[in-house]
């Protein structure tokens, strides 16, 4: 599915067409809509540069409980911890 935003909403809003993309991805991955590395490939950049991106925006990544417990079975099974 394409989505189709015409070019009077993207001249109101004062962005290019990539930034305006930009923050659409940015704003999906804080209502958490999508993931960060959903969000990654979108934008065609790696998990750090995004990580760094919301960084300097001062969004907060999205990491509970379950997920530190996730990586740290997968940092024990590769033998890394």
């Amino acid at each position: 599915m394409s989505l189709i935003i015409s070019d009077e909403i993207v001249k109101a809003s004062g962005l290019s067409e990539d930034e305006l993309f930009l923050e659409i991805v940015l704003l999906l991955f804080q209502q958490d809509k999508i993931s960060l590395g959903k969000a990654a490939e979108l934008l065609n950049m790696s998990q750090i540069r995004f990580q760094r991106l919301m960084a300097d925006r001062g969004i907060c990544v999205h990491y509970d409980v379950a997920e530190l417990q996730e990586d740290i079975q997968h940092l024990t099974a590769k033998g890394w911890l």
